[in-house]
């Protein structure tokens, strides 16, 4: 397509063309009327006559014949080094003797330029998926975080500080480890993730045992029931919590099927993963926690930002909540 400032568009130049083919103008007069160059309308006039009506399209620039084209062996060396190691322009430019800018053109007209879009482990082709519809599919998960001493841990404050607020918690709590070690405890986070929203609830626990695990379940369960989304299947790792005989039995309970991802490969539930450390970034880690009960207490309200306001790039830049169709106030 013609740039907008381009003097000749494929109709203006149809009318040149005529004027000099049809109508017996000269070059020269025609250029003239245009505003274009004689040699500019002589071209025209001859596509006209060769081509018709169709040459006067626009043409890729491309050049017929590239003479310093990478050739086609080391672009498949290229190709397989990143397939193989995942490596990046510099990395392969070192190996095969070419500029990074040269290999990071090949890999862009190869469309593998992103490593985000290649699978770290096998290096095959990554393939998403999604859920047609909310409570299709929820993701199970626990993750730790450790529990923050009086006055603030060591990732805000120095090293030396956070184990002075350390010890002074152990003297008033009592907890002390190995080597009488002040003992600070884990908060276990209990995720539950909507696949087709992203739709999220967590709770903190003090451990990640399976009576703890099922409890967390049917609270979720009844928490998206209100929201107006019934649970049809639930994705779990292979932790032990979710192998019990516990879990089975709230699963059939409560009508949901139970699905377990395949040992060792994490991808699989990769969207709690993420949401794990998106969750660690906004809530966990944001600000100055000086002690485990305000971190918890800011979790209630970082989620329902996470829910109701904050932008989601993997459902078009929009809050999860507005992926559900029956909430009150959805239908004006």
């Amino acid at each position: 397509m013609s740039h907008p400032n381009a003097t000749l568009t494929p109709r203006t130049r149809l009318r040149l063309a005529r004027l000099i083919v049809e109508q017996g103008w000269t070059v020269t007069h025609a250029a003239k009327m245009f505003m274009v160059a004689p040699k500019t309308a002589r071209k025209w006039a001859q596509r006209y006559r060769l081509e018709g009506v169709k040459g006067m399209a626009d043409r890729s620039c491309r050049p017929h014949h590239s003479p310093n084209k990478t050739p086609e062996q080391l672009v498949r060396r290229i190709v397989g080094l990143r397939w193989r190691h995942r490596l990046g322009p510099v990395q392969i430019g070192g190996r095969v003797g070419l500029a990074s800018s040269t290999v990071h053109a090949v890999l862009v007209r190869c469309r593998i330029n992103r490593l985000s879009r290649i699978d770290r482990v096998t290096g095959e082709p990554l393939r998403r998926y999604e859920h047609d519809h909310p409570g299709s599919l929820i993701h199970v998960d626990v993750t730790k975080f450790g529990n923050i001493p009086d006055g603030g841990g060591h990732k805000f404050l120095t090293r030396l500080q956070g184990r002075h607020n350390a010890q002074a918690t152990a003297r008033r709590t009592g907890e002390r480890g190995n080597q009488y070690r002040p003992r600070i405890g884990t908060a276990y986070l209990h995720t539950v993730i909507d696949d087709h929203s992203r739709l999220a609830y967590a709770e903190i626990r003090g451990d990640e045992k399976s009576d703890t695990a099922t409890g967390v379940l049917r609270r979720a369960v009844a928490w998206f029931a209100e929201h107006g989304v019934p649970v049809e299947r639930v994705l779990s790792d292979n932790g032990a919590c979710y192998r019990s005989h516990a879990w089975r039995d709230t699963c059939r309970e409560l009508g949901i099927t139970h699905k377990r991802t395949r040992p060792y490969r994490p991808q699989t539930n990769g969207k709690i993963e993420r949401f794990h450390r998106t969750l660690a970034d906004g809530w966990a880690y944001a600000r100055l926690y000086e002690s485990t009960e305000q971190r918890n207490a800011a979790l209630p309200g970082w989620l329902h930002f996470y829910n109701h306001h904050r932008a989601h790039s993997a459902i078009g830049g929009t809050p999860p909540v507005t992926r559900l169709t029956n909430l009150p106030g959805h239908h004006n």
